[in-house]
């Protein structure tokens, strides 16, 4: 089945974010154009058969340019999270959280990119059934 949700992002600098979506992130350009001043108006990247879209709005300002946490939250489900942790970091991403089991069954990190957009990738580890019950911690 295809996705049906594509998160659109805006950045600042679409050229710096694709590079860095692609080292840090693995995702593959799948197209790209520019408008006439030079800025990214559109692009799409794919992983493993999803993707994002991205572009430079017209007086965008990125999350990290106004000192604020990112409006969104993109999650992402990957075939080897520590595998991924370890490109992420040691392409320059900002690791919010380090990667760890969680009581719903996965195993997942946070990241942060260039421009302040917040990640989450993850792996499903183990089924969790009905972990509320079992446990102290409780849904919100």
């Amino acid at each position: 089945m295809t996705s049906r949700i594509t998160p659109y992002l805006g950045y600042e600098d679409g050229d710096a974010a694709i590079e860095f979506l692609v080292k840090a992130f693995g995702f593959t350009e799948q197209f790209k154009m520019h408008m006439p001043d030079g800025s990214v108006g559109h692009a799409d990247l794919d992983l493993a058969g999803s993707g994002i879209m991205l572009g430079c709005p017209p007086g965008y300002k990125s999350p990290r340019r106004e000192g604020r946490p990112s409006d969104v939250l993109v999650h992402v489900y990957v075939d080897d999270v520590d595998a991924h942790y370890r490109q992420a970091k040691a392409a320059g991403a900002t690791i919010l959280e380090e990667p760890a089991d969680q009581v719903y069954g996965d195993r997942r990190y946070t990241a942060e990119d260039l421009e302040g957009h917040r990640w989450m990738f993850a792996k499903h580890v183990r089924d969790a059934g009905n972990w509320w019950e079992t446990t102290e911690e409780q849904p919100s």
